[in-house]
């Protein structure tokens, strides 16, 4: 017989929802195989069985929370007796399992408009730990959110987690049984984003419900709802500019038509513009580094490394934006591999909640729909975000050696900037751009691969 546990899915994670099994009771497992998945405050992921066997018990139903390291199922070496079609023991095999959500598509990156939720980074370096000390007790982001907007005082509420430790589950029955805001709040304060947004929607996939012949009604799931919050709260916070550049791809666009067929040969993916911005971003951060900055208590936190924050589309199911870290440290090929790969893992629910947080900066690129000019939402507490936006063939002035000029037609696009006026004014950034652009389209990127 073998425990299936909660898994630790981050450094700051204490807590899990179980939002979907996979196998009912009585089912054979192999090793690897999707068991079941499970929904946190920062990510949704899918975990493997951790041995092969059959799923003789299933301990915690859908929808429940528990905390790390609680036995979710057991496994063993032969069925259980009468478990035909899942049996009785499992309480998640009683009922329905909800609708899934839609499955991820397998293509190479694919990155859209805005920031995710989850990616909101922690400032570097300020020791964010996995809860909260609220009147002597330890509380999960989740728990505290919950605690603050319904007034609550946790010293009122029994905890039936580990050593006494209030869930969220306990909170929920406090909040149903009408006792919400019956006593003053000794909480601590809760983080501006859950101060300035409404109650999570609940983890599981919403079923779509009909409401008539002409309209059909479709509950928010849970990434639209948090990247709602924090897209709220980060434009109460930040006073945002937009400033936007055109740039001259063509030196970009002739080492991917010279190469481009050898690089999918030996990587297996397509060379895509995003590698190109994101080495040149990062080498023009050198010269600018408050673009390379996160906002903390009245000062700003100006980062000597870079991780870099890519906006990931999900079946346009919602957004996430894990972090390429210590993207200045690597050229060309190495962050295009790790882009893709945080990609893939995004699509698929293989990210660890530890793959979206710590970004300083971000990338946003909705060019590949071909758009011209986007102003996204500051991922906080970082000071800008960059938006890639289509490439196209267009007609250019160039210059010879001689001055003479002529008319050629050239890869062209825009990339545009959304920054916090707190952290500097509009002619730092317009050098930072011109610096990017520079950087663009005067780079030997022959030689860099």
């Amino acid at each position: 017989m073998a425990d299936v546990t909660m898994p630790q899915l981050g450094e700051t994670v204490t807590e899990g929802t179980i939002t979907k099994w996979f196998k009912q009771v009585g089912d054979q497992v192999a090793e690897d195989e999707v068991l079941f998945e499970v929904s946190t405050d920062k990510v949704d992921s899918e975990v493997p069985s951790p041995a092969a066997g059959y799923l003789v018990e299933i301990r915690v139903p859908e929808g429940e929370t528990v905390d790390v390291g609680v036995v979710l199922a057991v496994l063993g070496d032969a069925p259980p007796d009468g478990a035909a079609g899942g049996g009785g023991e499992s309480a998640a095999a009683e009922t329905p399992a909800p609708a899934a959500e839609a499955s991820p598509a397998a293509e190479a990156p694919a990155e859209v408009p805005g920031p995710a939720p989850s990616a909101a980074p922690t400032p570097p370096g300020s020791g964010a730990a996995a809860g909260s000390e609220g009147g002597g007790l330890l509380l999960s982001p989740v728990v505290r959110r919950l605690i603050a907007e319904h007034e609550l005082d946790p010293a009122s509420i029994a905890g039936t987690g580990a050593g006494g430790r209030i869930t969220r589950s306990d909170v929920q029955k406090v909040i149903e049984s009408g006792r919400a805001g019956s006593a003053p709040s000794t909480a601590p304060a809760a983080p501006a984003a859950a101060a300035a947004a409404p109650a999570r929607a609940p983890a599981a996939p919403a079923p779509v419900v009909r409401t008539g012949e002409r309209d059909t009604s479709v509950k928010l799931n849970n990434i639209r709802t948090r990247t709602g919050e924090h897209m709220v709260m980060s434009k109460q916070v930040s006073p945002h500019v937009l400033t936007a550049v055109e740039v001259d791809f063509e030196a970009v666009e002739r080492v991917r038509r010279s190469h481009g067929a050898q690089w999918k040969a030996e990587e297996g993916f397509s060379l895509t513009y995003l590698p190109f911005i994101a080495r040149a971003l990062v080498d023009a951060m050198r010269d600018f580094p408050l673009v390379n900055a996160s906002v903390g208590d009245g000062e700003l936190i100006v980062h000597h490394y870079v991780n870099l924050a890519i906006a990931v589309d999900i079946s346009f199911e919602g957004l996430l934006a894990p972090v390429v870290r210590d993207t200045d440290t690597r050229r060309l090929r190495a962050i295009a591999r790790e882009i893709v790969d945080l990609a893939t893992r995004t699509r698929t629910k293989q990210l660890s909640p530890d793959d979206l947080v710590g970004g300083t900066f971000t990338i946003t690129n909705p060019g590949q729909y071909g758009t011209m000019l986007q102003f996204p939402i500051i991922n906080q507490p970082q000071v800008a975000i960059l938006s890639t936006d289509g490439v196209r063939r267009k007609p250019v002035v160039v210059t010879d050696e001689h001055g003479a000029e002529s008319i050629a037609i050239h890869s062209v696009g825009v990339l545009a900037l959304a920054w916090d006026h707190r952290a500097f004014d509009g002619a730092y950034v317009a050098a930072f751009l011109d610096r990017l652009r520079e950087n663009l389209e005067t780079r030997d990127w022959e030689a860099e691969l």
